[in-house]
């Protein structure tokens, strides 16, 4: 059976970019070969996007969303326990309904490691549901961030998030 959505049309979930911005509508475009610039948008508190933002670059939002003049392009950021899959889960329904500040688009989902190790089984479940609707980058547990430490460079493993977000490898805060 077919849902629609309150337009009438069928409920179609992509991969990939939500809605494309309008043209000026958060300020200029990017020079042609210019990197991507995004606003990290934290799903829940404790998120991670200012640790993000100050290792990767990119205009921090915290909880808001980006206002006029920021980056159109949004990287949601969650924490992979129970309560930041849930809380990006539910952020991208706000995308999926049409009811984001016009304007914007999901770039992709950023999850950040609450612990080190693998998730459990539950948890893991989550992330493959986000995965199969969104881009999603992974960010493994850091042992310096929790000290606050943010110079070395961005985490192993972290190399497609690396080249989204025009980050330098040697790059340090």
């Amino acid at each position: 059976m077919r849902t629609t959505d309150a337009r009438g049309g069928p409920e179609i979930w992509l991969r990939g970019p939500v809605a494309p911005p309008e043209p000026g509508a958060y300020g200029p475009a990017a020079p042609p070969g210019a990197p991507r610039r995004f606003s990290w948008l934290g799903a829940h508190g404790g998120a991670g996007a200012t640790t993000l933002s100050r290792v990767y670059g990119g205009h921090d939002c915290g909880r808001g969303w980006p206002g006029p003049g920021d980056p159109a392009s949004v990287l949601l950021v969650a924490r992979t326990h129970a309560y930041g899959i849930e809380a990006a889960l539910r952020t991208l329904e706000v995308f999926r309904r049409g009811q984001a500040p016009r304007g914007l688009d999901l770039g992709a989902v950023v999850l950040v490691a609450d612990a080190p190790g693998r998730l459990p089984r539950p948890l893991a479940q989550g992330v493959r549901l986000l995965e199969s609707v969104v881009d999603v980058h992974r960010v493994p547990w850091v042992p310096a961030w929790r000290l606050g430490d943010l110079t070395g460079p961005p985490p192993r493993d972290t190399d497609a998030l690396t080249r989204l977000t025009g980050a330098h490898a040697g790059w340090s805060g």
